[in-house]
């Protein structure tokens, strides 16, 4: 290629098959052009960023995001957030306050929204409704769609409605022939029903209520259900937030039966346990709920062993006055966490050792953009790909304080964290978004990407 037409080298860390090495990446046209042994201004180009000692990684691509659960965030403050903390694209949630994506119509306004308001790229899911919303799964896709997702726990009858064995059986069949990823809530309603109803009178004052009212086996039975029938259907399934390492060891028997399935953990689940909810009470109101020490532990080894696909923020940015209820189960579940994210999950990562970090690396970028169709050009630093970075600087420490983040939410459950390391710059196709201080660019420069399969 002409030298000149460079128009962005960064030199950093980047991971070559299983070895971090220094290396410097050609830009041009907002995509990788080259990565090159560093050569210093041998290579001429309009602008140079060397990130010294840090670790130049692809962009995060956040599997899970919900932007528009709550009128106070938006598309422009949940990729504002992102964008500060190394997200450089968000698959979107369908489940709106206005109302679940599940039409055509619907899905044409939220993609101008988007189109109108991100500050990164931006990957939009559809749902499919109730009785027979299934057979919208193909014009779904054509619309642009990446993905679906659907829920086995009745959340919200409008806004996150639970849909039924039977009809899941559709779902899955509707979105195996339309070429998609479902993405499934999994937790079994019968028993989360019944233990809410039980802990609602018993103990809603007590904040591990929630915890009760959830208990393993409402989570593997919800997993199992959507596992045999993806099977049977020969769907492609993800499996959305997972919090116990039972889970994904039915997830793996699965996968060596052949069944084309991915599963997701989150940074709460590598972080907290139960009894972090004595201190933090409605603000860890999470589904699933958090769990116990051993837990933790068993998921941060299935990250290490390459079992855990996708690590995603399921950032959910409920105002505190949404989750400072003292009934338990008058609080909203969910949290902030797509700024978060990425530092807490590689800080602790790499305190575990190379490999562990180089896993997560994984569970960041790659392989959630590989679930979601946007391979190819997300989620690797690779020729051809969009030069979407981030640099972590494993010795730049964060103390973590609501004041620094770009949510309208206003508070983090990982306030007063002191992580190790830290995002410190990020680049979206080319240009540089964040330098580890202040926001640059402007609303509306991000895209919707469409699935590439």
């Amino acid at each position: 290629m002409n030298d000149s037409h460079i128009d962005l080298v960064v030199t950093g860390l980047v991971l070559q098959d299983r070895d971090w090495v220094r290396r410097d990446v050609h830009v041009a046209g907002g995509r990788i052009t080259a990565i090159t042994e560093p050569a210093g201004e041998a290579v001429p180009a309009k602008r140079r960023i060397d990130t010294a000692d840090a670790y130049l990684l692809p962009g995060m691509v956040d599997a899970h995001v919900h932007s528009l659960s709550h009128p106070g965030e938006g598309i422009a403050a949940s990729t504002r957030s992102a964008a500060a903390g190394g997200v450089t694209t968000i698959v979107e949630m369908p489940f709106d306050l206005t109302g679940p994506i599940n039409s055509t119509d619907r899905f044409a306004v939220k993609r101008e929204l988007a189109e109108s308001e991100a500050f990164v790229d931006v990957a939009l899911l559809g749902t499919l409704a109730p009785d027979g919303g299934w057979r919208s799964a193909e014009a779904l896709a054509q619309a642009g769609a990446v993905g679906f997702k659907v829920s086995l726990f009745d959340t919200d009858a409008n806004r996150f409605p639970r849909i039924t064995d039977a009809e899941l059986r559709n779902v899955m069949a509707a979105t195996a022939g339309a070429g998609r990823t479902v993405a499934v809530h999994a937790e079994n309603n019968e028993i989360v029903q019944a233990m809410l109803a039980a802990e609602r009178e018993l103990n809603p004052f007590d904040p591990k209520a929630h915890v009760r009212s959830r208990p393993p086996v409402s989570e593997t039975m919800g997993v199992l259900t959507a596992l045999e029938i993806a099977y049977e259907q020969k769907a492609k399934l993800h499996l959305c937030h997972l919090s116990l390492p039972r889970s994904v060891d039915l997830v793996q028997w699965y996968k060596s039966q052949g069944l084309d399935v991915t599963l997701e953990t989150c940074p709460h689940y590598l972080t907290f346990t139960e009894d972090d909810h004595d201190a933090q009470k409605g603000r860890l109101k999470i589904n699933p709920p958090l769990r116990k020490g051993a837990d933790r532990e068993g998921m941060w080894e299935r990250i290490a062993s390459g079992a855990i696909d996708v690590v995603s923020s399921d950032h959910a940015p409920w105002p505190t006055e949404y989750k400072d209820h003292e009934g338990i189960f008058a609080n909203h579940s969910g949290a902030p966490g797509v700024q978060t994210s990425m530092a807490v999950t590689l800080s602790a990562a790499l305190g575990r050792g190379t490999d562990d970090f180089s896993a997560a690396v994984r569970s960041l970028t790659e392989t959630p953009a590989e679930r979601f169709g946007l391979a190819g050009t997300k989620g690797r630093i690779a020729v051809g790909y969009d030069a979407d970075f981030a640099v972590f600087d494993p010795a730049s420490g964060w103390d973590i304080d609501a004041a620094d983040m770009y949510s309208n939410a206003g508070w983090t459950p990982y306030q007063g964290m002191t992580t190790s390391g830290r995002v410190t710059m990020t680049i979206s196709r080319g240009t540089v978004v964040w330098n580890g201080s202040e926001l640059l660019g402007e609303l509306g420069r991000g895209v919707v990407v469409g699935a590439s399969v």
